[in-house]
């Protein structure tokens, strides 16, 4: 399976955790656009200042989201995929600029299937959009 096929067979669940800090602003129009899809989406907000969030803390989230998608970078996101993957997460994607070495290590040791290093919404995004614009220089550059 090419990468562009995992990431939009991820995209096409229909439940999904979105962990967010308030900092990566394409995480709000993620949640938005899966949202207006039919999507099932829960949201923890870490940020301590919490807007319309399900999840205040990581300890507060129920086993059984499979589907992660984790946008932050006040705290290193490797320190939450264990967390999460014992919660029952079987795939999460780390939102574009935010993987760092801790993620690189731990998504090689655990179970879970890591998309790194792009944005869902140049996967979910209009063609005529920033997102799409970024989607048409992601195929032309092949890091689609």
């Amino acid at each position: 399976m090419d990468l562009s096929e995992i990431e939009e067979k991820f995209l096409e669940k229909d439940t999904f955790l979105i962990i967010t800090d308030q900092t990566k602003p394409a995480i709000k129009t993620t949640v938005k656009t899966l949202k207006e899809a039919g999507k099932k989406v829960y949201v923890a907000d870490v940020s301590g200042k919490p807007i319309d969030a399900d999840f205040k803390k990581i300890a507060e989230i129920p086993v059984g989201f499979e589907n992660v998608i984790i946008g932050i970078k006040y705290t290193d996101p490797g320190f939450l995929i264990k967390p999460l993957e014992e919660k029952g997460a079987k795939k999460i994607w780390i939102h574009w600029r935010t993987t760092t070495k801790k993620v690189k290590e731990v998504c090689q040791e655990s179970n879970v299937q890591c998309i790194m290093g792009k944005c869902p919404m140049m996967y979910l995004g209009k063609d005529y959009s920033i997102h799409g614009l970024h989607r048409s220089i992601a195929k032309l550059l092949g890091k689609y």
